[in-house]
This record gives structure tokens, sequence and C-alpha cells, in this order.
């Protein structure tokens, strides 16, 4: 009776073998059935990095200057045009790059607080910032810096490269020589540089007749904060009517303009949302503050150097009739960048959705056109820029040596003020500050 047992036994193990290599020898050759049809998903990832491999040993051991040709150089070539042929705001970041981004970001960067431009190509200082180094070191407006650690400018220097040199890690040192034309003598500051904070906000103030007046010119990690904060005092100060300036406002975070344009919208209200390459991708922004919204005639200020954030508060607002919008239809940046932290400090900046108004109106490539169009020439935007960046130069005579040209009248203000005057004349001024601004 054993033997018939070990005998049937051995059959279904040998049947069972059998099975399993058949299967494996049809796994094979669907695998390969597959690969060379590419439904094998890397395959083509595979194909592709030898090519790029093949290239770049050939380049590496034939080019003629050898020291330009290192492996690490090309492949961070190779990088930059890979990603930066995409579309204009996708772009490898290398560890200098990303960590200037990434200070953009946050409002925030190590450095010794003082603000300069160009006049009559040297860099002047147009003023220390409250409390940094350069302020309590005694840097005056218009000293003119001479030569960073030692090294002298260059005559008609590139004012970021200086920007550059006087940032750094906090803690470390920097000296700086300045020529002082008011008493015509050469100083020299060694300043120890400390994390400086940009402010978003500038020339808050209220206009005539109760007209509030602040303009944004970013959109950082601070900008909601200091937005709710320069509201708050003019609303304190009388203001009953806002105008917000946008022109020339690059954009920045998504979060920071859902943020900025919340005070104005009932919680749960959608502000703005995105969508990627799948369906699923959908995301939206919402109010989330608890009261009730801040109502109050409103209008705001936009040209074609308001681009991506600015333009999410613009067509939020415009969208729900809750502002006037004044000015030039805006850039048409609607895309959202997601950044990727790198190896070695890198980074990748990469397109990966779309936003959209309320409404659903796409503003990529599109812009916001403005309810309320007031035209500038480039020389316009150019002079009245400097003038906005200015305010604290009111002698009209100073400012034409100083610039080169007269103060212009700013239009575009201008109308947004007629624009307020005949909202409060239809609103009959309504009371402001509904929502406690913190």
């Amino acid at each position: 009776m054993r033997m018939p047992t070990l005998r049937l036994m051995f059959k279904r193990i040998l049947t069972f073998v059998s099975a399993l290599a058949l299967l494996l020898a049809l796994g094979a050759a669907a695998w390969r059935v597959s690969a060379a049809w590419s439904f094998w998903p890397n395959r083509d990832l595979t194909r592709s990095v030898n090519v790029v491999k093949d290239v770049m040993r050939l380049v590496n051991e034939n080019y003629l200057d050898e020291k330009a040709v290192t492996y690490s150089s090309l492949a961070r070539r190779a990088l930059h045009g890979m990603v930066e042929t995409l579309d204009p705001h996708s772009e490898f970041l290398e560890k200098k790059e990303n960590d200037e981004f990434e200070e953009d970001l946050t409002g925030e960067f190590g450095g010794v607080g003082i603000q300069v431009e160009t006049r009559l190509n040297r860099i002047v200082v147009i003023a220390p910032l409250a409390d940094s180094p350069g302020e309590r070191a005694g840097i005056q407006t218009g000293d003119e810096i001479v030569s960073i650690d030692g090294q002298a400018l260059e005559v008609g220097g590139v004012i970021d490269g200086v920007v550059g040199r006087l940032r750094g890690k906090p803690q470390t040192s920097v000296v700086i020589g300045l020529f002082r034309p008011a008493t015509q003598t050469t100083l020299n500051f060694t300043l120890v540089r400390e994390i400086i904070k940009v402010k978003s906000v500038r020339g808050a103030r209220v206009l005539a007749a109760g007209m509030g007046y602040l303009q944004l010119i970013d959109f950082s990690e601070h900008t909601a904060e200091q937005f709710r904060s320069a509201l708050g005092d003019l609303l304190r100060a009388g203001a009953t009517s806002l105008i917000l300036d946008l022109r020339n406002n690059p954009g920045g975070l998504l979060d920071a303009a859902v943020e900025v344009a919340e005070p104005f919208f009932k919680k749960g209200e959608l502000i703005a949302y995105t969508k990627g390459r799948k369906p699923s991708d959908r995301e939206d922004f919402k109010a989330e503050a608890d009261g009730p919204p801040l109502a109050l005639p409103f209008v705001i200020l936009i040209n074609g150097g308001s681009a991506s954030a600015a333009e999410i508060v613009t067509g939020a607002l415009k969208d729900t009739s809750r502002a006037v919008v004044v000015g030039e239809r805006s850039f048409g940046k609607g895309s959202v960048q997601s950044v990727f932290k790198l190896e070695h400090g890198e980074g990748l900046r990469l397109t990966t959705a779309r936003y959209y108004t309320p409404s659903g109106a796409i503003i990529h490539e599109q812009g916001i056109a403005p309810d309320v169009e007031v035209v500038m020439t480039s020389e316009e935007d150019s002079q009245l820029a400097r003038q906005r960046s200015r305010s604290d130069i009111t002698d009209p005579l100073l400012f034409k040596e100083r610039f080169g040209f007269s103060p212009i009248a700013d239009r575009q203000l201008e109308a947004a003020v007629a624009v307020l005057r005949g909202l409060q004349l239809l609103d009959g001024l309504p009371r402001a500050g509904l929502l406690p601004l913190r």
C-alpha cells in the first residue's frame, strides 16, 4: 500500500513543478513582449537614462576643455535644460539659488538691514531699516557704498551682486566702506549680520475723505499678518474705504494670498481653487476666519506687473463683487509651483497645477481685466514705481535732482480715488471694522 501512495505523491509534485515552470516561462515571455511594445513602465525611463549617460560619457571623454566637462557640471547643465525648457516658471535650483528662493518666500534673510539703489552708476543707501545693524552703526541715507570686505565696488556694478554680498548667515561679519557726501568723508563699518524681516506693506495711510491706502509688494510668510495689522491701523485711524495697491506685485505664496483675501469673506466661502493633472487633484481654498466679513467700498489697483498671488486676491474679490478693479490687465501667471527638496541643498521648482477664481475663471495666460481701465506707458510705470518706493522725498526739486525726472501724476491712483468717491455716495459710507483684525 505504501508504494502506490509514494508514486502518487511524486506524480503530484512533478505536476506542480511543471505547472510552476510553465507559469514562469509564460511570465518571462509576457515581460519580453510588453517590454518590446513599451508596456513596461520603466523601460522608457531606463532607455532614456542610458542615452543621457552615453552622451555625458562621450562629452566627458572627447570635449576639448577637460575641466569644463566634469560629470558633476554636465549633470547640472542637463538638469537646468530638462526642467527650465518646460515652462518659464519651472527651474532646477542649485544650493545658492535655493537658499535665496527660500529666503524670499519666508520674507527673512541674514543681512545688515540697509536698502540700496543705483544712482549715477553708484550704489547709494536709501535708508537703514529700523533697529537693524545698519541703523545702529550709524549708516545714513545718501551714503555711497564704495567697498565690501575691502574689495572696491566697480562703478556701474550690478546691484544684485552688491545685495548678495551684503547678505549672509546671521552672526557673520561684513566690512562696508562708505563715502558720505554730506561730510566728504570715507568711513568703514564692521557689521554683524542678523535675521532681517522684509515688510510686505508699504505706504499705509489715510487719504482724503476717509480713504485708506496701502501697497503690498509681495506675498511671503508674514504678508497676511502685516496686512491685517496695517488694515486694522487704517480702520482705527478713521478709514471707511480702502485702496489696495497690487501694481508690480509679482506674487509669492498661495496661502498668503488666501489669508489676505480672507477678512472680506464669510467662513467657508470659496476664495480660489487649484487643479492638477487629475480631476482628483482639485484643492479648494476657503475662508476660515470666524465672524462677519469686513464690508466697505473697496478698490484694487493692478497693472501688467501684478501676477500670481496678486491675481488670486484680485480675482477672488472681483469675482464676488467685493471690489472694483482699476488699472491694466494683470500678467496672467495662474500656475502653481511645488518645491521639492533635493540632495546637497538643491531644489526643484515644478509647475504642478493651475489656480482658478471662485467662478472657475482661468487666470493663466489670460490675466484679470480691470473694471476701470487706465493705461500707463512703460516710462510712466517705471517713474511711478520709483516714486512709490521713495515716498520719503517730498521735495519735487530734490526728487528731480536725485532721479533725473520730476514727479508725475499717478493717474491710476486718481481714478481709484474717483471710483471710491462714487462708491461712497452709493453706499452711504458703510461702517467698517466688522471683523476683528489681529
